[in-house]
């Protein structure tokens, strides 16, 4: 009976139950790439328990002509093209025939890309491991050529993983893939319809929606710096390619609850950001690596070439937000020749550690400081001086260092979020970060260019 093979409740279900399987990639170098349309709602559930990022890889089976479900190759977002050589030769198909048949499929993948890439940025898989997720295997020619094309597209590692599939579907698959898993494979198995009670079709607004809920929730990374790993998370709302990178200052951490509301502020702005600790926890302990300004601004190098990185035919708009001694490295770091930072903001920050560097910083850059921190308030106003770049001095009423007063530091995270809608270019959908209404008065502004 039909009822037999039923699994799964929905795709959402059979997402869940996929992921249980996948646990040991949690917190790995991994992109989570869906199928469309049915394999993403499937995908968005890994993606979620592996805490990873979620992407759809665009390919388009190249059918033998008369013979269209054997696969001669694929075509791939990107103009990635692999071929089978073996049906290839066996149908004595020659280059033009594969142009032919490319041709025929570019369409439907510039359609869907289109679709897709206006307000989600296609993720790099360059070095990172690829988990290629499908609703379920019929005749796995498309899960197949997907495998090929995300190898195409510089994946170390590639793992295809379904819900179901039927009985030695691995066998088909030889070398495709590096790991193949699968939670159900029925005897009795003709459809991948019959294991789900819910299998309504996915349309297009759904993907989109899959792919916003993801990029809304963001996702853990590990970035390589110095030989050692800095650990973080990115949320890139709406898809946006505009970046905020924090830089905490000592004492401090990703998690701090400081750092964390004025993060969900600027991605409520639609900017994307990226909070990370400059050092290893070991190195943390060691208080002159805390106040090495040199070392935390090669740090911060680092993982923006690595945030750069993280995207693919898309520039990425990046900006610093500084605090305490973060703000010195990160106005060291966007002194350096070619650092392309598009603003910087310093919230209670120390530029004065930074003093060699100040005339050389290029970037819009604001001073955000408390009518109470006296000393910083002296230190940011003769910093301020050795600016050669577009800048202003913002001080906050009745404001203290750590902006613990009741409303200061969301007056301070509105100043930022402001300066960033001003100086950042659009992100991935087109649109201009959008800033953040102020409710609270400012006094004793400077400004300068």
């Amino acid at each position: 009976m039909h009822t037999a093979f039923m699994a799964f409740v929905n795709r959402v279900d059979a997402g869940r139950r996929l992921a249980e399987l996948l646990r040991d990639h949690r917190d790995s170098d991994v992109v989570v790439l869906g199928l469309p349309r049915g394999g993403v709602p499937v995908a968005e559930q890994v993606a979620l328990a592996l805490h990873a990022p979620l992407d759809v890889i665009l390919v388009r089976k190249l059918g033998v002509p008369l013979r269209p479900e054997l696969a001669a190759g694929a075509l791939g977002e990107g103009g990635v093209r692999v071929v089978n050589p073996e049906v290839v030769g066996a149908y004595h198909l020659t280059d033009r025939d594969l142009d032919a048949l490319a041709d025929r499929q570019r369409y439907e993948i510039e359609r869907r890309a289109q679709s897709i890439r206006r307000s989600h940025p296609r993720l790099s898989l360059i070095g990172r491991t690829a988990i290629v997720v499908d609703d379920g295997i019929a005749t796995g020619a498309t899960a197949r050529a997907a495998c090929h094309v995300a190898r195409a597209h510089g994946a170390a590692r590639v793992v295809l993983a379904v819900p179901v599939a039927p009985p030695g579907w691995v066998d088909e698959f030889g070398d495709a893939a590096d790991e193949y898993v699968c939670v159900e494979t029925p005897h009795r198995f003709s459809a991948v319809g019959q294991a789900y009670a819910d299998f309504t079709a996915t349309s297009d607004d759904d993907v989109l929606r899959c792919l916003n809920r993801s990029s809304d929730r963001g996702w853990n990374f590990s970035a390589p710096a110095d030989g050692v790993r800095l650990e973080g998370h990115i949320t890139l709302p709406g898809g946006s390619s505009s970046l905020v990178v924090f830089v905490h200052g000592s004492g401090s951490s990703r998690h701090s609850p400081r750092n964390q509301l004025v993060a969900t502020m600027l991605n409520e702005a639609g900017l994307g950001t990226v909070l990370f600790d400059l050092l290893t926890p070991d190195e943390a302990d060691d208080r002159d690596n805390v106040f090495d300004i040199e070392l935390l601004a090669h740090r911060l190098a680092a993982v923006t070439r690595w945030a750069r990185s993280q995207f693919v035919d898309v520039p990425v708009s990046i900006g610093y937000f500084g605090a305490s001694t973060g703000a010195a490295a990160a106005l060291t770091a966007a002194a350096q020749p070619g650092s392309d930072i598009a603003a910087v903001v310093s919230r209670g920050g120390r530029p004065d550690l930074a003093h060699r560097h100040l005339a050389a910083v290029r970037s819009p850059t604001i001073l955000i400081v408390g009518s109470n921190d006296h000393v910083v308030v002296d230190l940011n106003r003769r910093a301020a001086a050795q600016l050669r770049c577009e800048h202003r001095l913002d001080v906050v009423p009745g404001a203290s260092h750590l902006f613990e007063e009741p409303g200061t530091l969301h007056q301070a995270a509105a100043l930022a979020a402001q300066w960033f809608a001003t100086h950042m270019r659009s992100g991935a959908s087109g649109n201009p970060p959008t800033a953040v209404s102020m409710a609270y008065p400012i006094s004793n502004t400077v400004a300068s260019s």
